[in-house]
């Protein structure tokens, strides 16, 4: 099957109108989610993966992704009208574009930021459909020792990008692994950390964990905050960039494409950090880096199209190799998972109306988007002005009840509250929930290509430098760890952290 029929193919999956209407439902919420602060698309995708259970495979993964990329839409909104970020890869879009709501070009800078995601968007689906099959044939030459070494490579990868301290980062990323060997060993199937309790037998459930780090977390740390919105009261006119804009933007759309979608594909790399790079690399070549900060278009066009690349990349591991690169793609392979689904290099050819549906939904959901965000945008604004006190009370309720429906257990709601806390306290004490839920998808995974490496090699360890693959993602890896000892290097480190936290 070639590229063009796998793509006719994924089309009429996702045209189908059961897919497209959780297509649109997801991108609506995901822009929702985008708009309003401090709900984010981890949430909200932990919040709605219990309604995906019920539902085709192709209907629940449509919606879900189109949540992640959606909120990467709403999430500038917020972040040009009242400077508030809405979603963490806006954050530097603030900068640039709120300043341009002040000086009368909220209608522009908006404009450039949906236009400027659709363009992006589509050009990381189009990177996406090329290099997936290509990187699905060198991924089935993978064995149980190259999938060990390679998400050891990805969790060091995830942990030396992370703001704060990276070994803050290996121990929430060793505290995940250990969460992830709770229940029935998946070789001999003794129970393991249960402490006799049978709820434990099935180990705990990502739904109640990322609920609690991210949901339960989020709202306890923004009760003691003071937010403040001052939303732009100008009214909103003129939409479409001038070809002034275009003019000045064009080759900023274009880097932060490239940057974005190849930031995507890296474990840890994500939209936050593309986002950040984007913004540096236009106002380090811009012959007047002077006018950022005070309203140049630039800052918004690059670190949009930044981070909605990077959306489209990230499904890039994940769907060749099965390996989450990211937090939210961790999600969507538990979804993947509770479906009976192994994304991977066999997934094109065991389920290629899954593979190739996606891939299609990505190119409407887009186009979905531009509808949403332009026109729209009166909509949204209103959207901004519901108060915190009923928000948050709000978003607590559907959490309890999200976690409550996946297994009917009052047991899950005491682990989301547990988690909650915990969340709030890694919050004040610097630690990040990312390497923790990351590490808690793959540790069985890399337990299990673990001990079967070591059943294949008969106990010898020497098996994971024999194998070249293997031995350079190992060391890779080890050279990650090592350079937080170089001076120069931590100190590089530690300011790419404070500029991006700035």
């Amino acid at each position: 099957m070639d590229i063009w029929q796998s793509l006719a193919l994924g089309f009429g999956v996702a045209l189908d109108p059961i897919n497209l209407a959780y297509c649109f439902l997801g991108v609506f919420i995901g822009t929702l989610v985008g708009v309003l602060p401090g709900i984010g698309p981890v949430a909200a995708m932990s919040l709605l993966l219990p309604v995906t259970f019920n539902i085709t495979p192709e209907a629940g993964i449509i919606m879900l992704a189109g949540i992640y990329y959606g909120s990467m839409y709403g999430g500038s909104t917020t972040a040009i009208l009242v400077n508030i970020p809405g979603e963490a890869a806006s954050v530097i879009t603030t900068i640039d574009g709120h300043q341009m709501a002040r000086q009368g070009r909220a209608g522009p800078a908006l404009g450039m930021a949906a236009i400027g995601s659709f363009i992006a968007g589509t050009l990381a689906i189009v990177g996406l459909m090329l290099l997936a099959p290509p990187l699905t044939k060198l991924a089935v030459k993978f064995g149980p020792v190259e999938y060990f070494s390679l998400m050891v490579l990805g969790l060091t990868i995830l942990s030396y990008l992370t703001h704060g301290s990276m070994l803050k980062a290996l121990v929430m990323a060793c505290f995940g692994v250990v969460l992830g060997l709770i229940g029935l060993d998946s070789i001999s199937a003794t129970p393991r950390l249960t402490f006799d309790r049978l709820e434990l037998i099935d180990g705990i459930g990502l739904v109640p964990i990322v609920m609690g780090l991210f949901g339960v977390a989020e709202i306890l740390v923004n009760l003691e905050r003071e937010l403040k919105r001052s939303i732009v009261e100008a009214k909103i006119t003129g939409l479409m960039p001038t070809l002034k804009d275009w003019g000045m933007s064009k080759w900023a759309l274009a880097r932060g494409s490239l940057i974005g979608f190849f930031l995507g594909i890296l474990p840890g790399g994500g939209a936050v950090i593309a986002s950040f790079l984007s913004y540096a690399v236009e106002k380090r070549i811009s012959a007047t880096p002077e006018r950022f900060g005070h309203g140049a278009i630039e800052g918004v066009a690059g670190p949009e199209a930044a981070n909605n690349a990077a959306a489209g990349g990230a499904f890039i591991p994940l769907m060749t190799l099965g390996i989450p690169p990211n937090v939210i793609m961790a999600l969507l392979l538990g979804a993947f998972m509770v479906h009976g689904l192994q994304p991977g290099p066999l997934m094109m050819t065991r389920n290629p109306e899954v593979f190739w549906g996606i891939i299609a939904s990505m190119y409407v959901g887009n186009i979905m988007l531009l509808v949403l965000n332009l026109p729209l945008v009166g909509m949204w604004v209103q959207v901004l002005r519901v108060p915190y006190r009923i928000l948050f009370p709000l978003i607590l309720m559907f959490c309890i009840i999200g976690v409550f429906s996946v297994g009917n257990a009052i047991f899950d709601i005491y682990v989301m509250i547990g988690f909650g806390i915990v969340g709030y306290l890694m919050r004040k004490f610097g630690y990040e929930g990312a390497p923790l839920v990351l590490a808690f998808v793959l540790g069985p995974l890399l337990e299990n290509n673990l001990r079967k490496s070591l059943i294949l090699s008969r106990g010898d360890f020497m098996t994971f430098v024999e194998r070249p693959i293997s031995a350079a993602c190992l060391g890779l890896a080890l050279l990650l760890l090592l350079s937080t000892l170089v001076p120069w290097l931590r100190a590089k480190r530690q300011k790419i952290a404070l500029d991006e936290t700035a």
